[in-house]
């Protein structure tokens, strides 16, 4: 039998979808991220002000040892110290969110990674695999673990899933 999750937070209230997979499971043959959403937020993404509402929907443990920051975005939570993030607002303008998720990629990501398959799969790992273009860039520019070459773009693909740590 599906697990049907409830949201009730901030930015929803009575959304509701279920998870058809088992967590961490059965990803898209084209999505492969590095970094699983307890992992980046341990590392230290969004300024620690991403999900700081959502306990309710998300494991525990993924709050253990999470980096968060309730009142504000602060970019020193980050793993790189900098802000690699763009307003919420730049992200509605530019149609990148779907209503479903309206925090955007990561609160994607995180549904997807639990177990939530949905109509907005195909476009959203699309993005993903269109951000790696920015790893080239670190490879190219930066010495291998030169953690202060190219920081903002290192930190913005952790926020990706993909683990620039390792370049």
């Amino acid at each position: 039998m599906p697990k049907i999750i409830i949201v009730n937070d901030l930015m929803q209230k009575n959304y509701r979808y279920k998870l058809s997979e088992a967590a961490g499971r059965n990803f898209d043959a084209n999505f492969k991220p590095e970094l699983t959403p307890k992992e980046m937020l341990e590392l230290g993404v969004f300024g620690g002000k991403y999900l700081t509402d959502c306990r309710a929907e998300f494991p525990a443990s993924w709050y253990k040892k999470a980096k968060l920051c309730h009142k504000f975005h602060d970019p020193k939570i980050n793993f790189f110290g900098v802000n690699a993030s763009q307003p919420l607002l730049t992200w509605r303008f530019n149609n990148w969110i779907h209503p479903d998720d309206p925090r955007g990629w990561f609160q994607w990501y995180c549904r997807y990674y639990l177990g939530r398959r949905h109509e907005d799969d195909k476009r959203q790992i699309r993005r993903w695999r269109a951000f790696r273009r920015h790893l080239s860039a670190v490879k190219k520019y930066c010495r291998t673990g030169d953690f202060n070459c190219r920081r903002k773009q290192r930190q913005a693909l952790l926020h990706w899933a993909y683990d620039s740590r390792k370049v």
